[in-house]
């Protein structure tokens, strides 16, 4: 284990300002930091609307945001000013696009670290590549394997679990949920995606409700923008007569959480879910339609199963992240997905 510097504490300061998961998956970073230097500062940088993953986090000091979608030179310069003022030793930037780097690059911490694809990595005193293949384990590279090398040469090679930490309070929600829905035995789904291309469709998920075992009630998880999607798919579930309740918009990600960790089996898609099961250790079935699980973006629980089309399709995948729609029009990539076969995980 290292030791601080001099009399003060050393100070970090972690850049993800990308999508939620990739801030779920930045907290196998602050794991292993704390690891190393356990009275280091760890602060983080993340897109306004991201900090609630960082709530009740016992290595977490400050959580800077930064608002994306005004993220004009003023705003930059509001960000810019307040990490100056702090005067990280380190400033760790996991994001590979110019507004990340503009804040690393002004930082004025002598120790600059981030991938090599950033625009403004020419300013970093030290860079790795953001690549995607295979590891030295022989398996496809990770997104926490890839931001491990970032640190490597301030722990050690081997990353962390990425990690959620659940309050009592949200403990205590859930059990609350729990009895008042008389939930014992049961699977999470969360069925929606911010790009259509990564969502099953709706007939596939009502497919999977059918075979599920009939001794198992469902729960239907999402943010409030999902709850019309969850409603919808409740009600055409209806006519198969068995338990499904809709909490879309109704937990936070921390009792989301603590949810998921009671459920039998979570069904996800390839977005945020999949990476909330990852970092509690919840029992995931993760399905991948256009995407694939060698981006390195797959599931990380001990209990993880990964659903994808058996189908050779010379269209897959059809980028690195999702489309609004399928540019071949079929959607075999998610429409051929078996989703009988991804029922009996359940009893596996």
């Amino acid at each position: 284990m290292h030791q601080e510097i001099g009399a003060q504490p050393l100070k970090f300061l972690i850049i993800q300002t990308a999508f939620l998961g990739d801030v779920l998956l930045a907290t196998a970073v602050l794991e292993k930091l704390h690891q190393y230097f356990p009275t280091a500062q760890l602060d983080v940088l993340v897109k306004r609307g991201n900090e609630s993953v960082l709530e009740h986090h016992p290595w977490v000091g400050r959580v800077w945001t930064i608002e994306k979608k005004k993220c004009r030179l003023q705003e930059l310069l509001r960000i810019i000013r307040q990490v100056r003022y702090i005067g990280y030793n380190y400033v760790i930037n996991l994001h590979r696009f110019t507004s990340s780097g503009l804040v690393t690059c002004f930082s004025g911490a002598p120790q600059r670290i981030g991938f090599r694809q950033n625009p403004f990595s020419f300013c970093y005193t030290y860079c790795v590549d953001h690549r995607f293949g295979i590891g030295p384990d022989g398996n496809y590279l990770h997104e926490i394997e890839r931001n491990q090398l970032l640190i490597e040469h301030l722990t050690d090679a081997k990353p962390a679990r990425p990690r959620i930490y659940i309050s009592d309070a949200s403990h205590q929600r859930v059990e609350q949920l729990c009895r008042q829905h008389n939930l014992h035995s049961f699977v999470c789904i969360a069925p929606a995606s911010v790009w259509f291309t990564k969502q099953w469709p709706l007939e596939k998920w009502l497919e999977l409700i059918k075979f599920l075992p009939t001794s198992l009630d469902v729960v239907l998880l999402g943010s409030a923008d999902d709850r019309a999607l969850c409603e919808t798919l409740s009600q055409r579930a209806a006519q198969l007569s068995r338990k499904l309740i809709n909490l879309a918009g109704v937990l936070s990600i921390n009792e989301t959480a603590a949810l998921m960790q009671r459920a039998v089996m979570n069904y996800v898609n390839d977005s945020a879910p999949l990476h909330i099961a990852s970092a509690v250790n919840a029992p995931v079935t993760a399905i991948f339609c256009s995407t694939l699980p060698a981006f390195g973006f797959g599931p990380l629980s001990d209990k993880s199963y990964v659903m994808e089309s058996q189908e050779r399709l010379s269209c897959r995948p059809c980028g690195m992240h999702g489309r609004r729609r399928c540019p071949e029009g079929h959607f075999r990539c998610a429409l051929s997905i078996d989703a009988r076969r991804a029922a009996a995980i359940c009893s596996l």
